[in-house]
């Protein structure tokens, strides 16, 4: 039996910082057909709030050192502020969403990561995504929007990264529905040159996506975000685009794909 198509969008950067661009996203979200998940990230928004409080952020090739007052700060921004605004904003648009960390209803459960050369403190690594829980939300009409915390069962929250949340949660719908995953952030695509808004990469396989970390064209951050939509692609998740807002038709942006037969 065929499945059911399921587009799960990871909306972070700027674009969830700004309300203009956030709403402009909301309104394209808001019009994707039949079922849809919605995972957020908030990172800058969390440095201005431990900014405000006098708690200082140390990040680590740009990932969050996560001490205990930063794990009071994102928790109250990631799961509050930022994802109660975009909850409210759906809302105002006719979705009837519900907003979630992995906690609720234990829908992402992680393990807080080993030190080995850094201490990143109550940062957690993903051990599983409860796709069956999630699935009866969704079949109840419910639209899940997802902050970037998960916890470990044993009562502690873990500050976890959002790109590794989208796809896990992609990963754990795949047995039930045709899942688009698609990662949507400041740029249209992965770009050869970012200031070049015609260098967008059109294609990325596993080899492609070697050699353009060998000659330095995708690093940072870009590198886990491939990293995470390549294991997806290789666990039943069917497509996964790096776009900026062309969340409806999906034509734009650079698709992921396994190697070419």
């Amino acid at each position: 039996m065929k499945k059911e198509k399921i587009t799960i969008i990871k909306v972070g950067g700027k674009i969830v910082e700004e309300q203009t661009s956030l709403g402009n996203l909301l309104d394209r979200f808001t019009a994707i057909e039949g079922k849809k998940v919605l995972i957020h990230g908030g990172g800058r928004s969390a440095t201005q709030m431990a900014e405000r409080l006098g708690i200082e952020s140390r990040m680590v090739a740009g990932r969050r050192i996560t001490d205990e007052a930063t794990l009071q700060v994102v928790t109250m921004v990631y799961g509050g502020l930022v994802n109660k605004n975009i909850v409210a904003q759906l809302q105002a648009r006719g979705a009837n969403a519900l907003g979630l960390t992995g906690a609720d209803c234990n829908i992402i459960k992680a393990h807080k990561r080993p030190v080995k050369d850094i201490d990143y403190g109550f940062v957690g690594d993903v051990e599983h995504a409860d796709g069956e829980m999630l699935c009866k939300l969704i079949e109840q009409g419910i639209v899940p929007v997802v902050a970037p915390l998960t916890h470990d069962g044993r009562g502690n929250m873990l500050n976890t990264n959002a790109d590794t949340m989208a796809a896990e949660t992609a990963k754990a719908l795949s047995p039930f529905y045709e899942v688009t995953l698609m990662y949507c952030f400041e740029f249209p695509g992965v770009m050869r040159n970012p200031d070049d808004a015609e260098s967008v990469i059109a294609t990325i396989t596993p080899k492609v996506f070697e050699e353009l970390v060998a000659d330095g064209t995708v690093s940072g951050g870009m590198i886990p975000k491939i990293e995470n939509a390549l294991n997806a692609i290789d666990n039943g998740v069917k497509r996964v685009i790096i776009t900026k807002d062309d969340v409806i038709d999906g034509t734009k942006g650079t698709h992921i794909t396994a190697e070419a037969e």
